[in-house]
């Protein structure tokens, strides 16, 4: 190709959707070094920040998800949605772009569909085992869909459809090898089994209360707990800290920390369940009942099916410390739970989705 190849890559609101099109981009620039990469996102979500701090350009539009109750954002989407249609237009006619990526959230909504009205082909990577309402309605036009889970032909077609795995950070691949060091980082106390507590970058209330009622269990287990806690509560929860209770807002080195649990205790977003898999411990799904269309509790089942993992609901937070202390006193299933869910891993997702990409440029 003669002319630098160029991208335009939408996708964000949270986490689960800016990682993959972050993960996208970086492979990108390996296979074409001198190709352009644009993201495009909406206006006053994480990526706006995120993006620019990985060194990528990023437009943002002005779009917001529809709520399920009547709001001025609700009444202001109409005119949000041709807004960013238009603009997205404009981006298009300028950019010129070969392929336009879509990985989720309003924003992508409006660039994946500009781009596709244009004849400009079109690929959508769908994180959940039930897709969004954006990757729903763009389903229809997009050229690829790659998606993570099983049984996605019930909402798009099945000639579309390749089943790459979600991307997922390349640090992951080899924990098992980085013990030494984590050890190091975190400080190991001897024969005590480590528990790590990933409630989400900002925290969850309910998994915040749940540790906190079970310390004392955790202390007479002889277990070492590693907490994220989330940024919303680490002032409650800090007081906490011991010499076998770490509390953080955030975990900077997550290889680290995957490295030195025995078992770990999760939401059950997308992206956080594709690493786990790489990582392949015992883990603990307790799934956020908010998100929308119930998809973490999908994600988790979808594991739990597969001998991968155990889910408890927050309404069944009663019985956690039963299972929980079964659990600690089982290395045979925890060894059975991290192998079954070790197989379900797809460590090549990122290349395997850019290799679609590459197919949709000729």
């Amino acid at each position: 190709m003669h002319k630098k190849p160029k991208f335009i890559i939408s996708g964000g609101g949270t986490g689960g959707h800016i990682y993959p099109a972050l993960a996208i981009a970086d492979e990108l620039k390996v296979r074409f070094s001198e190709a352009e990469i644009l993201f495009v996102g909406a206006k006053d979500k994480m990526e706006m920040q995120k993006v620019p701090q990985a060194g990528y350009e990023i437009e943002g539009l002005w779009i917001s998800g529809i709520q399920r109750k009547l709001t001025l954002d609700n009444l202001l989407f109409p005119f949000k949605l041709v807004s960013s249609l238009w603009k997205s237009k404009k981006i298009i006619k300028r950019f010129r772009p070969d392929v336009v990526i879509g990985t989720g959230g309003f924003a992508s909504g409006a660039v994946v569909k500009a781009a596709a009205d244009k004849g400009i082909p079109t690929l959508i990577q769908e994180q959940n085992s039930f897709p969004g309402i954006t990757n729903k309605l763009l389903g229809k036009q997009a050229r690829k869909i790659c998606v993570a889970y099983e049984g996605l032909e019930r909402f798009f077609s099945a000639d579309k459809i390749m089943n790459t795995g979600n991307p997922v950070r390349q640090d992951l691949l080899d924990v098992s090898l980085k013990k030494n060091e984590a050890e190091q980082y975190f400080g190991k106390a001897e024969n005590k089994q480590v528990l790590l507590i990933l409630g989400g970058s900002l925290g969850a209330r309910k998994i915040n209360q749940l540790i906190e009622s079970q310390l004392d269990n955790f202390k007479n287990q002889n277990i070492q707990v590693i907490w994220q806690c989330g940024k919303f509560y680490y002032e409650e929860y800090k007081k906490y800290k011991s010499e076998n209770v770490q509390v953080m807002p955030f975990i900077d080195r997550m290889d680290y920390a995957y490295a030195l649990a025995d078992v770990i205790l999760s939401r059950a977003g997308a992206s956080s369940v594709s690493e786990l898999a790489l990582v392949g411990k015992p883990v603990i799904f307790i799934p956020s009942p908010n998100v929308a269309e119930d998809h973490q509790t999908k994600n988790a089942v979808s594991i739990v099916n597969k001998g991968g993992a155990v889910m408890i609901k927050e309404s069944e937070l009663a019985e956690f410390e039963n299972i929980f202390n079964r659990l600690m006193t089982d290395k045979n299933q925890q060894e059975n739970l991290g192998r079954a869910f070790k197989k379900l891993a797809k460590p090549n997702a990122t290349k395997d989705i850019v290799d679609q990409i590459v197919a949709l440029m000729h």
